[in-house]
């Protein structure tokens, strides 16, 4: 799979890195640009035991989802609300 795909800024590769709390990397993905971040982040996620720890995310993965992956495995978010979020 190529990880090369068209945003408005023209060809660009994102990366996905979830990291410790010493930003030593755990897992990363590369994606086209035009993919959604909250995507991959679910997935990444949903690979690792997040049990008993504190997840730190931007406001691009407030999702449902993503916040409940994280309350069913004893975790807490701690990710901003999305400004068009209804429920903060």
């Amino acid at each position: 799979m190529q990880a090369i795909g068209r945003s408005r800024g023209g060809l660009t590769t994102k990366i996905h890195a979830v990291v410790d709390a010493l930003g030593n990397p755990l897992c990363f993905e590369l994606t086209p640009g035009q993919a959604h971040d909250s995507v991959m982040g679910y997935d990444m996620l949903s690979k690792l035991d997040l049990q008993n720890r504190e997840i730190l995310a931007d406001r691009a993965y407030d999702t449902d989802v993503i916040v409940a992956l994280i309350k069913e495995q004893n975790a807490t978010a701690v990710i901003p609300s999305k400004r068009n979020q209804r429920k903060k």
